[in-house]
Parts: C-alpha cells; sequence; structure tokens
C-alpha cells in the first residue's frame, strides 16, 4: 500500500502554490474565553470553491499522464470534491463527470455545473455516488479521481498541516479536523506528526455516519450509517483503507457529535465568528462547544473549518434547530377560549414575562375537541432555557395547558 511521506506533502505544496490559496488563521476569542484554551480557527471555507477539496483535486490532475488527461477524468463527491475536481479539470483543459448524491445541497450541484463538469445524481450518500461512478467510469474509460483514498489526494490535503504550523509559528499543541473518508486529517496527521511528534490530531465525525469512529474501534475498515446528516461533506458510509491505516497510526482520537450539536457549531461560527460554515465544516466546533473535546488551559488549539459551501436553505433549517437547542426559540400548542379577548389573555402572560411571539397560528377545534375552544400553536423568542421556564410556569398559573411541539 501507498505511502504518504512529508515530503510528498512538500512537493504537493511546490505543484498546487499557483492554483490554491493560504487560507486564513482566525482566533476565536469567545471559544478561548469559553475553554480557557487559545483556540484558532483554519478557514479552508474561504478557499478557491469554498473547500479545502480543491488541494487535493488540483495535485492528483497535475499528476495524471497525458494518455489519463485525454481520456478526460471522472469523481464521485458529496459536493466539495465535485468543484475541485470541476475547477481542475477546466484549469487543465480536460474534461470532467461528476457523480453526487441527490441530497447534495443544490448549491454545490450549481457550483459544479458552473465550472464546466457534467453531473449525474445518484443514491443517498457519497457511497451510492462512488457505486455509480465506478459503473461509468468502466463505460467511457475516463479516469476516477477518488476523493480521500489516494496518495496524491492526501498529500495535497496534507498541505493544510504545512500551513497551520506555518502561520502559528510551529506552536501547536492540538489539530481538530472533520473525517468523512479520511483525506484530509490523514493529510494533515502526516504534516503534523512530521514536524512535531507530540502534536494531537482529533477527528470528529457525525453520530450519524460514524464510520471511522467504528474503523478505530473494530480496528479495521467498517461501514456505518445511522441517518443522513446536515454534514453532507463527511457523509461517507465507507473510510477508504489507505486513509484508514494513516489515521489508526497517527490520529489520537476520533470523537462524534449530534446534528443539533453540529447545528449550534454553524450558528456559534455566524454569531461569533461572522464565518459561514457548512456542517461538516463546522463539526470541530461542536466537539468544542459540546465539551466532548475538553481542552487543557493555555492549550493551542486549531479547529479545522473545511467548508463553506451550506445552501441557503440549510443555513435557515439550521439556524431555528440550534436556536432551539439554545432555548432561545419555543414553541407549543395551547387551547384558548373561543370568544373575544381569548387570545389576548394569553399574549398578556408572555408578554409580561418578556417573550416575543414570532408567529401564532389559531384554529377552531373541530374534530374531537370541545365547543368554545380554540387551537393555540405560537413560535416564541426567549433568552435561554430558564427564561422558558419561567414562561411555562406563567402559562400554566393562568390556567393554560402546554402541549409540547
Amino acid at each position: 500500500m501507498a505511502k504518504v511521506t512529508l515530503k510528498d506533502i512538500q512537493n504537493a505544496k511546490n505543484t498546487i502554490k499557483d492554483i490554491v490559496k493560504k487560507t486564513d488563521m482566525l482566533e476565536s476569542t469567545k471559544l478561548s474565553q469559553m475553554t480557557g484554551a487559545n483556540v484558532y480557527y483554519k478557514c479552508e471555507n474561504l478557499q478557491k470553491t469554498g473547500s479545502f477539496k480543491v488541494r487535493g483535486a488540483c495535485n492528483k490532475i497535475a499528476n495524471l499522464t497525458e494518455q489519463e488527461k485525454a481520456n478526460g477524468v471522472i469523481a464521485s463527491s458529496a459536493g466539495n470534491h465535485a468543484q475541485g475536481v470541476a475547477l481542475g479539470a477546466k484549469m487543465s483543459g480536460i474534461n470532467a463527470t461528476i457523480v453526487m448524491p441527490a441530497t447534495a445541497p443544490l448549491a454545490k450541484v450549481t457550483a459544479t455545473k458552473g465550472y464546466g463538469a457534467e453531473v449525474v445524481l445518484e443514491g443517498l450518500v457519497y457511497d451510492d455516488a462512488y457505486a455509480k461512478a465506478v459503473e461509468v467510469q468502466k463505460e467511457t474509460g475516463a479516469t476516477f479521481l477518488h476523493p480521500f483514498n489516494d496518495e496524491y489526494v492526501i498529500a495535497g490535503q496534507g498541505t493544510i498541516g504545512l500551513e497551520i504550523f506555518e502561520q502559528l509559528d510551529y506552536k501547536v499543541d492540538t489539530i481538530l479536523c472533520p473525517i468523512g473518508g479520511g483525506g484530509i486529517i490523514a493529510g494533515i496527521a502526516v504534516a503534523a506528526k512530521a514536524l512535531n511528534p507530540n502534536v494531537k490530531i482529533v477527528g470528529v465525525q457525525t453520530a450519524n455516519i460514524p464510520s471511522m469512529h467504528e474503523s478505530m474501534k473494530h480496528g479495521k475498515v467498517t461501514s456505518a450509517f445511522n441517518d443522513t446528516t446536515i454534514a453532507d461533506g463527511i457523509a461517507v458510509k465507507t473510510p477508504g483503507d489507505l486513509t484508514f491505516e494513516i489515521i489508526k497510526e497517527l490520529v489520537d482520537e476520533v470523537i462524534v457529535v449530534e446534528e443539533s450539536e453540529i447545528a449550534q457549531g454553524m450558528l456559534f461560527l455566524m454569531e461569533h465568528q461572522k464565518v459561514v460554515a457548512e456542517g461538516s465544516g463546522a463539526v470541530t466546533t461542536a466537539a468544542l462547544l459540546s465539551g466532548k473535546y475538553a481542552p487543557q488551559k493555555d492549550e493551542n488549539v486549531v479547529c479545522v473549518i473545511s467548508g463553506g459551501n451550506v445552501d441557503v436553505n440549510t443555513v435557515y433549517r439550521v439556524i431555528g434547530t440550534a436556536l432551539a437547542k439554545e432555548g432561545r426559540r419555543y414553541s407549543f400548542n395551547t387551547v384558548i377560549q373561543d370568544k373575544p379577548g381569548g387570545l389576548a389573555e394569553l399574549t398578556r402572560v408572555i408578554s409580561a414575562n418578556d417573550g416575543n411571539i414570532l408567529s401564532a397560528n389559531i384554529s377552531r377545534l373541530t374534530t374531537g375537541g370541545v365547543l368554545g375552544k380554540q387551537s393555540a400553536e405560537l413560535v416564541l423568542e426567549t433568552f435561554n432555557h430558564e427564561h422558558i421556564a419561567k414562561i411555562q410556569k406563567a402559562i400554566k398559573d393562568s390556567g393554560f395547558d402546554i402541549i409540547e411541539m
């Protein structure tokens, strides 16, 4: 099996230096205060195509033979690798076909087409798209570009590790990195451990698709899928064997975070860092906010934000989920008197306790209900969970029942 080395990553850096950008490293004052550590963000969401994937894709394309380039390229991707391959192919003047899951965000599909690639939609997760891509590759003879299980791709992603150390003057204690198939963390781990064997590398996955976490637990490549995820960029049921061997050797820990925690991470980044991250890019923030990774005081921690290609409709839904999780939005049903002033009494109680009504839907109970009653469904803006409890008590004390939504 091929072995990726620091030299490979340094060569990749030289190969792609005129194509990719050296992304910003931002300090997170808020997270640093919350954790007692020194927390930094490596912002690959600001990379060309909005994701780190362009690094590995362009390094792989640059190392293709002329015959392979002439045959065109095909790739499977949840979206970010797709855009990296499409851009790299366009810059090299070669044809590209990308197979993406049907669940891929519309923004990623549109962007990939915008770079000139032909897009085929197939299945729910990356693995479904991969199977279709293999099928198409056999029919067309195009060169398949794997999104993570390839030494050139891994080396390209490893250039992030080189930049992290350069930007922090080699004062790096821990790097938190998203994991899907394992390409980015494998590359970063090779670079980081070569520069400082004592640096800690922590991978973060979604609990909905914890394939690398399960692989590490069982000591072999293991498939895992519990449900779909808002972190579509790491929605990989089966990690790579090449990436797994590197991760097994060099990654210190793999943790999992829940969907609601990822949503909180996305909201935190928007509110406090003024950064838009997709779900997969926010898992590292989720790991810190949830306490699933608890750094030591003054530990220098780098959170990799792997990408920022998130659909606006997804952002809308994520914000609602995160606000509810934090107690800043509260939804409930109750029953009011079907008479003038019936709703006014309820709203008086809410306003007296500083709740802000975002929406209220009233409907007469016609099926199985009681004459003279109406159903009221309300969504409130609140401060926190303690504020919600205060409002709940006041509503109940005023004679209204609360039916949680």
